[in-house]
């Protein structure tokens, strides 16, 4: 049987996949957050005419002939309005952020005056409207600024606290549970035995999942025991998991049993095995609500799928579009052999040279390797049946950047 394509399995992930309800966060939890409303303002900003510089509110045809002799009748501090009116032949000492008195209906910056006591010499004519913030310069009340779909940035969040708004709606989170199989692995620090091996998928795998704000619960490492690991999925889907993603035990071993642990709970397969190195035993389908990834144990191929298959499905039940990074251009630093029918995902450092991005990818791509993948900048991605390519050659990479 011939392997699916990896566009057609990215396909197969996102169908019928809808961003999850939404629910009101507080602008501190919302950051990279989705909208899921249009958000009105509900205030007018500023809320008055105020004062754009240190220095003196006064009448513009006061000031149109200099030197201006002016009486001060008062002082105006940001959040301390004047309770006066600026007469002709007066000033208000004004502070950046005032607001501007009845009046008055200039600013004179204070590097053009002199002052004496309760007198003031404007030097320099300044002509009505100058250095004031007029009321809703920036934004009027019931003005839809922030738009449904948007993702909360730093500034889309300053821009919502602005608008008045103490909590947005926005997509609920989803919650990605995360399990490992196999006798094999011993945690970091912990004693391993003969043929053992450190788990380090979780700690990859664990922080992909909370890069992209999702929610993470994490079942640990299960022996390879059908009993206990059905039992470990079933703690996902009772945890009211949108994901669960297993690592390990996904390929025709006698002791890869999490396929087997999935169809006694009524796993609805979607696919498995993609035409994909590294990665080929990838498993997709439905338990239930719950969608399920199987991605391998080998660390560079649980990267590389959660990379290519999870991430985009968290962004969608996020509310997010863009899920997948768009392939830049760049050049071989290395020559490279013909490619069978898989699609390859070469680890690769990334640099500037002559003006060119150039990609060269590590001479062992083994999928057991974790170094490289650590000093990968980039997959620099081959076709299937890709003829070879020179140094120098045109190709396609996806930045990491994680």
């Amino acid at each position: 049987m011939a392997l699916m394509p990896v566009a057609e399995a990215l396909e197969k992930v996102l169908a019928g996949v809808a961003p999850l309800p939404g629910e009101t966060a507080p602008l501190g939890d919302a950051h990279g957050r989705v909208l899921a409303a249009d958000l009105a303002a509900l205030r007018t900003q500023p809320p008055d005419d105020v004062s754009a510089m240190d220095g003196y509110a006064v009448r513009g045809a006061d000031v149109a002939s200099v030197p201006a002799h002016l009486t001060v009748i008062g002082e105006v501090a940001a959040g301390r309005p004047f309770a006066g009116t600026v007469g002709a032949g007066e000033a208000a000492r004004i502070f950046t952020g005032g607001v501007l008195p009845p009046g008055a209906d200039t600013v004179v910056i204070q590097e053009v005056t002199a002052r004496d006591g309760d007198s003031v010499v404007v030097k320099s004519a300044t002509s009505a409207g100058r250095n004031v913030r007029k009321r809703g310069l920036d934004f009027t009340a019931g003005t839809t600024l922030l738009r449904q779909g948007e993702r909360l940035t730093s500034r889309s969040l300053a821009l919502a606290a602005a608008m008045d708004h103490p909590v947005v709606p926005v997509h609920r989170r989803p919650k990605v549970a995360m399990l490992a199989t196999g006798d094999e692995l011993v945690a970091p620090g912990a004693p391993a035995g003969p043929g053992q091996i450190v788990y380090s998928n979780g700690f990859a795998l664990g922080a992909l999942i909370r890069q992209e704000g999702a929610e993470l619960v994490d079942l640990g490492v299960v022996g390879d025991d059908l009993v206990v690991t059905a039992a470990a999925i079933e703690r996902a889907r009772q945890a009211g998991a949108d994901v669960l993603v297993t690592a390990g035990g996904a390929s025709v071993g006698e002791y890869d049993l999490v396929q087997r642990a999935l169809t006694s709970l009524g796993l609805k397969l979607s696919f498995w095995k993609v035409a994909l190195r590294p990665g080929k035993p990838l498993l997709h389908g439905r338990l239930d609500a719950m969608r399920v990834l199987g991605v391998p144990g080998n660390p560079v191929s649980a990267f590389v799928c959660a990379f290519l298959f999870l991430i985009p499905l968290i962004r969608r039940l996020a509310g997010r579009t863009d899920l997948v990074p768009e392939p830049e251009s760049a050049v071989l630093g290395t020559d490279l052999p013909a490619n069978d029918e898989r699609q390859d995902y070469l680890r690769a450092t990334l640099a500037l040279r002559d003006g060119k991005m150039v990609a060269a990818p590590f001479p062992i791509q083994d999928s057991s390797m974790v170094q490289p993948l650590a000093k990968a900048d980039c997959l620099v991605i081959r076709a299937p049946y890709a003829p070879a390519a020179a140094a120098g050659s045109a190709c396609a990479v996806v930045k990491l950047g994680l």
